[in-house]
């Protein structure tokens, strides 16, 4: 009897030593799906890891025309068919205002385009009452960016520094997480308080905290204190770093101004700054009290 059911409980003894192989095999296939997915979910929902930001260190000059509220100059050798510039009239700083105001300067309201109008008439009268350069200050931001000589940049992980050889004007960015509380705006300075982090290949900076008569720009435009600078900077090209900014002051400007000043980056024996000693030059000047 049990040799005539045989063939007919074979398949059946056969299917039953074979049912746990499937099941397992069945079970490592969908968990390696399932761990395949789940990998597959999480590299879609996780935030791309950061890069090494660049290395901004270095001495560097800037590429384009001086003066405050020049337009930024392509990186290159000047036109030498372009005629040479007209020779000062006085000796008041450049871009004193005799020719009027430069549409690319910061769009005053009616209030402080009125005090533009007296520094203006100062200025191109050859005075210094309205030139904190004539008083050995240091340049206000963003003007202090136009680098009229050159920069020494030193970065650190939670610091950039900036020296300027004009004026021997110093800032220094801070990366680690800091914010600028009550007591820096009680204590306003010439360069701010700034601080920044990384977004890709670009430092974006925010400063605020900046004294009111500080110098904004070339051109001698007032600005009060609420006045805040967004910078974002990065290289554009090898040893080419660019600085794009923008200005907003809501008690002096109709709008938020926009500029960026570009920079080549030296190399030796060209990459040493020297001392401006502003304040020995004021003492050694005729007429020096």
């Amino acid at each position: 009897m049990l040799l005539q059911s045989l063939p007919t409980l074979l398949p059946f003894l056969q299917l039953k030593q074979i049912a746990p192989m499937i099941t397992k095999s069945t079970l490592s296939l969908t968990a390696l799906a399932l761990a395949c997915g789940l990998t597959t979910a999480l590299s879609a929902a996780a935030p791309l890891q950061p890069t090494t930001p660049p290395d901004f260190s270095g001495v560097y000059f800037n590429v384009q025309n001086l003066g405050g509220g020049s337009d930024p100059a392509k990186p290159g050798k000047p036109d030498p068919d372009a005629p040479p510039p007209p020779p000062p009239k006085s000796s008041a700083p450049v871009n004193d205002g005799s020719l009027g105001r430069p549409a690319n300067l910061p769009p005053l309201n009616d209030e402080y385009l009125a005090q533009w109008d007296i520094i203006a008439k100062s200025r191109t009268a050859g005075l210094a009452e309205y030139d904190s350069s004539a008083k050995c200050l240091p340049p206000g931001m963003p003007f202090m960016m136009g680098m009229v000589y050159g920069m020494e940049i030193m970065q650190t992980k939670d610091k950039v520094t900036i020296f300027s050889e004009w004026m021997d004007a110093l800032r220094r960015i801070y990366l680690d997480g800091r914010q600028a509380t009550q007591k820096h705006f009680d204590d306003p300075t010439f360069a701010g308080y700034s601080t920044g982090h990384w977004e890709d290949d670009t430092l974006v900076v925010e400063t605020v905290a900046l004294r009111a008569e500080s110098q904004l720009d070339g051109g001698g435009s007032p600005h009060s204190d609420a006045l805040t600078v967004t910078e974002r900077i990065r290289f554009i090209g090898p040893g080419l770093l660019e600085d794009r900014i923008i200005a907003n002051d809501p008690k002096a400007f109709t709008k938020p101004w926009e500029t960026s000043r570009t920079y080549r980056k030296a190399s030796p024996p060209y990459d040493e700054l020297r001392e401006f000693a502003c304040a020995e030059g004021l003492i050694l000047a005729p007429g020096y009290h």
